[in-house]
């Protein structure tokens, strides 16, 4: 129904944050890694997911595309519902659930707060190398491909390079008046920001 909102950040705490759309306020379920990727009076687009019975409806977001997939696939695991999705997103970075999963590294997922030792089990029998087609997928349907190309060329990893640019389309999307040269080398700089931490 949603795919996404953008909005200005009004406020944030541990597992929510507040975007203001006009004269509405979204009160948007968000993992807290995600929630620290935005600043306060900052204009952000967050994907959504809209979680709806007869005696609840919840907006859950998300700072990429890469984060959303994530929390989908979560989801098909079994025992593992809307609010444990987000949880587990907020104990563990994308990277490290890729690399554990990936690894079948069963302790480091059990590292996780809330995250038991069946749970972790079924993760690694439903979800390994899910999350890495997942990422290629959104690869594959970017219309920045030669920036990817371009950051892998410069030692960086798809996967990373990839998240960096989502992250980096998702804050400039909003300024329409640079030209398409323009916007590609602004996404290249701030992929290689945030691809060195900065």
């Amino acid at each position: 129904m949603f795919n996404s909102i953008r909005g200005i950040v009004s406020s944030k705490n541990i597992d929510s944050l507040f975007l203001l759309c006009g004269d509405i306020e979204w009160d948007i379920s968000m993992p807290a890694n995600d929630i620290q990727e935005m600043s306060l009076n900052s204009e952000c687009r967050i994907f959504t997911w809209l979680y709806h019975r007869d005696d609840q409806m919840k907006i859950f977001g998300f700072s990429n595309e890469i984060r959303r997939n994530t929390f989908l696939e979560l989801l098909k695991v079994e025992g593992i519902g809307p609010k444990g999705a987000v949880k587990i997103m907020s104990g563990i970075t994308q990277t490290d659930l890729e690399h554990a999963l990936e690894n079948g590294d069963l302790n480091r997922l059990e590292a996780v707060p809330g995250l038991g030792k069946k749970t972790a089990q079924k993760m690694l029998l439903s979800l390994k190398g899910k999350l890495i087609q997942s990422a290629e997928s959104t690869v594959v349907s970017s219309p920045y491909n030669d920036l990817v190309e371009a950051l892998v060329g410069m030692g960086y990893d798809k996967k990373s390079a990839t998240e960096a640019l989502v992250k980096a389309a998702a804050s400039l999307d909003a300024d329409t008046n640079m030209s398409n040269s323009e916007k590609e080398k602004e996404l290249f700089k701030d992929a290689i920001i945030y691809l060195s931490g900065a």
